[in-house]
């Protein structure tokens, strides 16, 4: 129980914590990565940057686990898929895999997750490869990732989707003997 002096160090010293900042302390999280296609000799063909949005799952996902509160899944992998006219939302459609690539279902590669300081905010990074003969199809424009706990053959839903991506400017053409890799950074930005 407080005593009513350590009430009044506690009132003043939030009183000066809110004096020395804003009103809000602009904690946010921004998305965003690359893709790269290369062909059977390893030569790059294609890639582009991509923006995503990280969905409430997300949200919760970072929230819960920094907090080592709940029961949210750790991230499994990630899923393909060519919806991308379907944009990017916090929860419902937009939060998910439209349109799924069949077989598009692929763990984390070894090594990552990875987190780093990047300038003044922190970095999770992320990255999967689909190997030769995985995932082949055209119009590739939308990639989650997601963390259903095992990762099936499926388009998932929005309840298992931590980030979503749709790139409707390059779609990626994956011939059966291309890899793509996908690296997505999520970066918690600070005041």
């Amino acid at each position: 129980m407080q005593t009513i002096s350590e009430a009044r160090l506690l009132d003043q010293a939030v009183a000066q914590a809110h004096a020395m900042r804003d009103e809000h302390d602009g904690l946010t999280m921004v998305g965003y990565g690359y893709w790269q296609l290369f062909d059977e000799h390893g030569h790059l063909k294609d890639g582009a940057p991509f923006a995503n949005l990280i969905t409430q799952v997300g949200d919760q996902f970072y929230g819960d686990r920094a907090a080592a509160i709940g029961s949210i899944a750790v991230v499994t992998g990630m899923r393909l898929g060519t919806g991308g006219a379907t944009a990017v939302a916090k929860t419902g459609a937009g939060a998910a895999i439209v349109t799924y690539v069949t077989a598009s279902q692929i763990a984390i590669a070894g090594g990552f997750p990875t987190t780093a300081l990047n300038g003044s905010s922190r970095r999770i990074q992320w990255k999967s490869t689909w190997g030769a003969g995985v995932a082949t199809a055209n119009g590739i424009n939308e990639w989650v990732i997601t963390n259903e706990t095992p990762i099936t053959n499926v388009a998932g839903t929005a309840a298992n989707t931590i980030s979503r991506a749709v790139d409707t400017g390059s779609p990626v053409n994956k011939a059966a003997g291309d890899t793509l890799d996908i690296v997505w950074n999520h970066d918690l930005l600070g005041a």
